[in-house]
């Protein structure tokens, strides 16, 4: 009975694994300003709008994107103030990216892929 318990134990343990959102790697990334990391949560191409300039990317072009963003707007606080619903589609999140002088508005559209969940779009405006 203890060896069934342990396997089905095992078993609940290895699905849940790598369906979590990665709220806390991007909240760390923009504290950073680390756009690499950010793109490698990213699928494949990622659609991205900064500051009403969209597009969508290739991995090395968002991260060109976003390295020229944090290179002009230099931050060292990010804070959700929304998580969406999971689902087995998707969810989304929104947070407060502040520098010296503003504070921009980030919404994250997460997709799931396998069984990760990847950066689908990222929207950066000014409030």
């Amino acid at each position: 009975m203890n060896v069934l318990y342990s396997l089905l134990t095992s078993f609940v343990f290895l699905w849940n694994v790598g369906t979590d959102v990665p709220y806390d790697a991007i909240e760390k990334a923009f504290r950073s300003n680390n756009s690499k990391e950010i793109v490698e949560m990213s699928k494949t191409k990622v659609l991205i709008n900064v500051l009403g300039k969209e597009g969508a990317y290739s991995k090395s072009q968002a991260g060109l994107v976003l390295k020229g963003f944090f290179g002009k707007n230099p931050g060292s606080e990010f804070e959700y103030v929304f998580k969406g619903k999971q689902s087995t589609e998707g969810t989304f999140a929104i947070g407060n990216y502040k520098t010296k002088d503003s504070i921009f508005r980030v919404t994250i559209h997460f997709k799931k892929v396998s069984n990760d969940f990847k950066v689908e779009s990222l929207k950066i405006e000014k409030v």
